[in-house]
């Protein structure tokens, strides 16, 4: 099924603030945001513990079996893609917005990683990597006694 647009050639025409709202209220969300450059843009946080890095990537609207986690040549790869659900049982469908979302992400591991103690969650638009470091590469700690 293709989904079409009413076109209305008489919206060029309308001036002034009849002509602002007229085009705002009909015309999608993405027309106003840039639809194209935020489609695959995945915002990623960073943080470093002495035991471990966690990254934390901005992915909402996924479902945990929409991510494919992979570790190669000493890179991180992180893929998801999402298909937009299905025409409505009842009724007909007069607009569509939500569309096909994917994206991915490399990162380059440092050699202090444990690649194979990797784990991830995704929980609340959140997809959470945890990075153990080596016990090599962990801080150590000692306490000395002053005599």
């Amino acid at each position: 099924m293709q989904l079409h647009s009413k076109y209305h050639p008489a919206l060029k025409t309308k001036t002034g603030l009849d002509g602002l709202l007229h085009t705002f209220f009909n015309s999608g969300i993405s027309d106003h945001v840039g639809h194209d450059a935020l489609r695959n843009t995945v915002f990623v946080n960073l943080i470093e513990t002495p035991d471990h890095f966690r990254l934390e990537l901005a992915a909402p609207g996924f479902e945990k079996q929409d991510f494919n986690l992979a570790v190669e040549n000493g890179q991180l790869n992180i893929s998801a893609k999402n298909l937009p659900q299905e025409s409505p049982a009842e009724g007909r469908l007069t607009r569509r917005e939500f569309v096909v979302s994917s994206f991915e992400r490399s990162f380059k591991l440092p050699k202090t990683v444990n690649h194979e103690a990797i784990e991830a969650v995704y929980e609340n638009g959140v997809l959470q990597v945890k990075l153990t470091k080596n016990e090599e590469a962990k801080p150590v700690v000692k306490s000395i006694s002053v005599g």
